[in-house]
């Protein structure tokens, strides 16, 4: 990067990677479209690297009806296949599948909570963890409110929702601050 700010090292690793810290990581979202992306996409990450994910954000998008779930509980066994074949996506059927899977849920979850977002943001009483980490070490992959999250989607229905998978979508979507306090953006976020 040509500016001089302090990033959290794990963005270094391009300018995609750079961007999104910048710009996304770690702010708080409320929409419940977005939300259930987020969550799909941490899904995806399962196995991979968050780089890799982010490289096919944009074809998922495109592939999967901008997450639009009242489309994608649809998508049948043809469709699927298809999805298959796209090489511009993490081929992997039990992923493809969970998606579809994951837009039943959510419409369920949504209609019972009258959005998605009030859901998502019980976990957290409705206000961000502030998090006061100095280094990439001290970050956790869990936390009993992830691990409670990730019970209470299972017993919903949602697939691709490990307690780490969930911690990493509540670090992404803005529930937790977990950039390290000497990067720009954890003040930002305060």
């Amino acid at each position: 990067m040509s500016d001089d700010k302090i990033r959290c090292s794990w963005c270094l690793i391009s300018e995609l990677d750079t961007e999104y810290h910048d710009t996304e990581w770690g702010v708080p979202e409320y929409d419940d479209q977005k939300l259930f992306e987020m969550l799909c996409l941490e899904g995806m990450q399962a196995g991979l690297s968050w780089s890799t994910v982010l490289k096919k954000r944009e074809r998922y998008r495109e592939v999967f009806d901008k997450f639009d779930a009242s489309k994608i509980k649809d998508y049948d066994s043809s469709k699927v296949e298809e999805l298959l074949q796209d090489k511009g996506i993490i081929r992997n059927k039990l992923k493809v599948n969970a998606i579809i899977t994951n837009a039943k849920a959510y419409l369920i979850v949504q209609k019972e909570f009258g959005s998605f977002s009030k859901y998502i943001w019980n976990f957290v009483d409705h206000k961000i963890i502030q998090n006061e980490v100095t280094s990439r070490d001290e970050v956790l992959s869990t936390s009993p409110i992830s691990d409670t999250m990730s019970k209470d989607l299972k017993k919903r229905g949602f697939k691709f929702v490990g307690s780490t998978i969930c911690y990493a979508f509540m670090q992404a979507a803005g529930l937790v601050n977990d950039h390290t306090t000497d990067c720009f953006r954890h003040q930002e976020l305060l």
